[in-house]
Protein backbone atom coordinates (compact mmCIF):
# COMPACT_ATOMS: atom_id res chain seq x y z
CA UNK A 1 0.00 0.00 0.00
CA UNK A 2 3.05 2.67 0.71
CA UNK A 3 4.75 2.08 -2.23
CA UNK A 4 0.81 2.58 -4.22
CA UNK A 5 0.56 5.81 -2.60
CA UNK A 6 4.44 7.10 -2.93
CA UNK A 7 4.43 6.02 -6.86
CA UNK A 8 0.98 8.43 -6.90
CA UNK A 9 2.82 10.98 -4.90
CA UNK A 10 5.83 11.17 -7.07
CA UNK A 11 3.59 11.24 -10.28
CA UNK A 12 1.48 14.38 -8.40
CA UNK A 13 4.63 16.44 -7.88
CA UNK A 14 5.97 15.64 -11.27
CA UNK A 15 2.81 16.85 -12.48
CA UNK A 16 3.21 19.74 -10.34
CA UNK A 17 6.63 20.43 -10.89
CA UNK A 18 5.47 20.51 -14.95
CA UNK A 19 3.15 23.32 -13.94
CA UNK A 20 6.14 25.05 -12.65
CA UNK A 21 8.40 24.37 -15.55
CA UNK A 22 5.66 25.84 -18.22
CA UNK A 23 5.56 29.13 -16.53
CA UNK A 24 9.03 29.64 -16.45
CA UNK A 25 9.58 28.34 -19.60
CA UNK A 26 7.04 31.21 -20.38
CA UNK A 27 8.96 33.86 -18.36
CA UNK A 28 11.77 32.89 -20.61
CA UNK A 29 10.03 33.46 -23.88
CA UNK A 30 8.50 36.76 -22.63
CA UNK A 31 11.78 37.70 -22.05
CA UNK A 32 13.21 37.19 -25.00
CA UNK A 33 10.76 38.45 -26.87
CA UNK A 34 11.47 42.06 -24.47
CA UNK A 35 15.37 41.89 -25.19
CA UNK A 36 14.45 41.39 -29.32
CA UNK A 37 11.83 44.69 -29.09
CA UNK A 38 14.53 45.96 -26.93
CA UNK A 39 17.65 45.74 -29.46
CA UNK A 40 15.46 46.68 -32.12
CA UNK A 41 14.41 50.19 -30.38
CA UNK A 42 17.64 50.70 -29.03
CA UNK A 43 20.58 51.62 -32.00
CA UNK A 44 23.99 52.68 -29.64
CA UNK A 45 24.91 51.08 -26.58
CA UNK A 46 24.78 54.17 -24.26
CA UNK A 47 22.01 52.85 -22.44
CA UNK A 48 22.01 51.01 -19.30
CA UNK A 49 21.47 47.09 -18.80
CA UNK A 50 17.64 46.59 -18.98
CA UNK A 51 17.33 44.77 -15.16
CA UNK A 52 13.75 43.77 -16.23
CA UNK A 53 14.43 41.90 -18.68
CA UNK A 54 17.33 40.65 -17.59
CA UNK A 55 15.51 39.12 -13.69
CA UNK A 56 12.64 37.75 -16.00
CA UNK A 57 15.01 36.18 -18.28
CA UNK A 58 17.28 34.65 -14.65
CA UNK A 59 13.37 34.25 -12.67
CA UNK A 60 12.72 31.74 -15.80
CA UNK A 61 15.70 29.97 -16.00
CA UNK A 62 15.46 29.22 -11.97
CA UNK A 63 12.35 28.23 -12.64
CA UNK A 64 13.33 25.55 -14.59
CA UNK A 65 15.81 24.32 -12.74
CA UNK A 66 13.78 23.82 -9.54
CA UNK A 67 11.54 22.00 -12.03
CA UNK A 68 14.78 19.93 -12.84
CA UNK A 69 15.21 19.21 -9.37
CA UNK A 70 12.09 18.32 -8.60
CA UNK A 71 11.65 15.77 -11.50
CA UNK A 72 15.26 14.18 -9.77
CA UNK A 73 13.60 14.18 -6.07
CA UNK A 74 10.14 13.12 -7.14
CA UNK A 75 11.85 10.05 -9.21
CA UNK A 76 14.28 8.87 -6.96
CA UNK A 77 12.43 10.33 -3.23
CA UNK A 78 16.19 10.54 -1.57
CA UNK A 79 15.97 12.97 1.27
CA UNK A 80 18.63 14.57 0.20
CA UNK A 81 17.18 15.54 -2.97
CA UNK A 82 13.89 16.52 -1.58
CA UNK A 83 15.68 18.47 0.68
CA UNK A 84 17.45 20.39 -1.56
CA UNK A 85 14.18 20.44 -4.12
CA UNK A 86 12.44 22.05 -0.71
CA UNK A 87 15.08 24.69 0.28
CA UNK A 88 15.09 25.84 -3.50
CA UNK A 89 11.01 26.41 -3.56
CA UNK A 90 10.93 28.20 0.23
CA UNK A 91 13.97 31.14 -1.17
CA UNK A 92 11.97 31.45 -3.86
CA UNK A 93 8.42 31.52 -1.68
CA UNK A 94 9.99 33.90 0.33
CA UNK A 95 11.80 35.99 -2.66
CA UNK A 96 8.18 36.47 -4.35
CA UNK A 97 6.58 36.74 -0.63
CA UNK A 98 9.18 39.81 0.03
CA UNK A 99 8.25 41.44 -3.14
CA UNK A 100 4.84 41.21 -2.70
CA UNK A 101 5.06 42.95 0.52
CA UNK A 102 6.95 45.50 -0.51
CA UNK A 103 4.63 46.35 -3.70
CA UNK A 104 1.55 46.02 -0.82
CA UNK A 105 2.78 47.89 2.13
CA UNK A 106 4.74 50.74 0.50
CA UNK A 107 3.34 52.88 -1.16
CA UNK A 108 6.45 54.18 -3.35
CA UNK A 109 7.57 50.67 -4.05
CA UNK A 110 8.65 51.74 -7.68
CA UNK A 111 11.28 53.83 -6.12
CA UNK A 112 12.33 50.51 -4.35
CA UNK A 113 13.17 49.08 -8.51
CA UNK A 114 16.11 51.03 -10.89
CA UNK A 115 15.34 52.97 -13.68
CA UNK A 116 14.36 50.67 -16.65
CA UNK A 117 16.04 51.82 -19.72
CA UNK A 118 13.70 49.62 -22.09
CA UNK A 119 10.51 50.98 -20.65
CA UNK A 120 9.06 47.26 -20.36
CA UNK A 121 8.94 47.34 -16.82
CA UNK A 122 5.93 50.29 -17.43
CA UNK A 123 4.52 48.74 -20.03
CA UNK A 124 4.14 45.29 -17.39
CA UNK A 125 3.17 47.71 -14.81
CA UNK A 126 0.50 48.87 -16.98
CA UNK A 127 -0.34 45.73 -18.36
CA UNK A 128 -0.72 44.30 -14.66
CA UNK A 129 -3.35 47.43 -13.90
CA UNK A 130 -5.31 47.05 -16.56
CA UNK A 131 -5.67 43.28 -16.11
CA UNK A 132 -5.38 43.03 -12.08
CA UNK A 133 -8.39 40.04 -11.59
CA UNK A 134 -6.14 37.66 -14.03
CA UNK A 135 -3.40 38.80 -12.83
CA UNK A 136 -4.15 38.08 -9.24
CA UNK A 137 -5.09 34.64 -10.12
CA UNK A 138 -2.71 33.96 -11.94
CA UNK A 139 -0.21 34.60 -9.12
CA UNK A 140 -1.86 33.00 -6.54
CA UNK A 141 -2.45 29.90 -9.04
CA UNK A 142 1.47 30.01 -9.35
CA UNK A 143 2.06 30.48 -5.52
CA UNK A 144 -0.77 27.68 -4.69
CA UNK A 145 1.38 25.20 -6.90
CA UNK A 146 4.21 25.97 -5.56
CA UNK A 147 2.80 25.38 -2.01
CA UNK A 148 1.23 21.91 -3.22
CA UNK A 149 4.69 21.25 -4.44
CA UNK A 150 6.36 21.94 -0.78
CA UNK A 151 3.21 20.04 0.77
CA UNK A 152 3.47 16.73 -1.73
CA UNK A 153 7.65 16.75 -1.46
CA UNK A 154 7.16 16.68 2.60
CA UNK A 155 4.77 13.62 2.54
CA UNK A 156 6.98 11.87 -0.14
CA UNK A 157 9.49 12.44 2.30
CA UNK A 158 7.80 11.06 5.17
CA UNK A 159 7.13 8.12 3.28
CA UNK A 160 10.97 7.71 3.13
CA UNK A 161 12.85 5.79 0.36
CA UNK A 162 11.82 3.03 -1.68
CA UNK A 163 12.25 -0.49 0.04
CA UNK A 164 14.34 -2.59 -1.80
CA UNK A 165 13.51 -5.78 -2.78
CA UNK A 166 15.69 -8.79 -1.78
CA UNK A 167 16.48 -10.89 -4.60
CA UNK A 168 18.34 -14.52 -3.52
CA UNK A 169 22.03 -13.84 -3.75
CA UNK A 170 24.17 -15.99 -6.49
CA UNK A 171 26.09 -17.37 -3.67
CA UNK A 172 22.91 -19.54 -2.54
CA UNK A 173 22.85 -21.48 -5.71
CA UNK A 174 25.42 -24.58 -5.99
CA UNK A 175 27.44 -23.90 -9.50
CA UNK A 176 25.71 -26.82 -10.49
CA UNK A 177 22.34 -25.57 -10.19
CA UNK A 178 23.16 -22.66 -12.06
CA UNK A 179 25.89 -22.68 -15.26
CA UNK A 180 24.51 -20.06 -17.63
CA UNK A 181 25.38 -17.36 -14.06
CA UNK A 182 29.28 -18.49 -14.06
CA UNK A 183 31.87 -19.99 -16.74
CA UNK A 184 32.08 -23.11 -14.64
CA UNK A 185 33.91 -26.67 -15.45
CA UNK A 186 32.61 -29.05 -13.81
CA UNK A 187 35.22 -31.90 -12.14
CA UNK A 188 34.69 -35.31 -12.38
CA UNK A 189 33.45 -36.70 -8.88
CA UNK A 190 35.87 -39.32 -8.62
CA UNK A 191 39.03 -36.58 -8.37
CA UNK A 192 41.96 -34.87 -10.76
CA UNK A 193 44.13 -38.10 -12.65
Amino acid sequence: MTSMLRSCIQSLLKMVNSFIGMFGIAMIIYALWMIRVWQRQMDDSDHPIPWFIYTMLGLGATLCVITCSGHIAAETANGCCLYCYLVFVVLLLMLEGAVTMDVFLNRNWEEDFPIDPSGNFHEFRDFIKENFEICKWVGLSVVAVQGLSVLLALVLKALGPHQEIRYDSDDDYTLEDVPLLRNYVNQPPYGPR
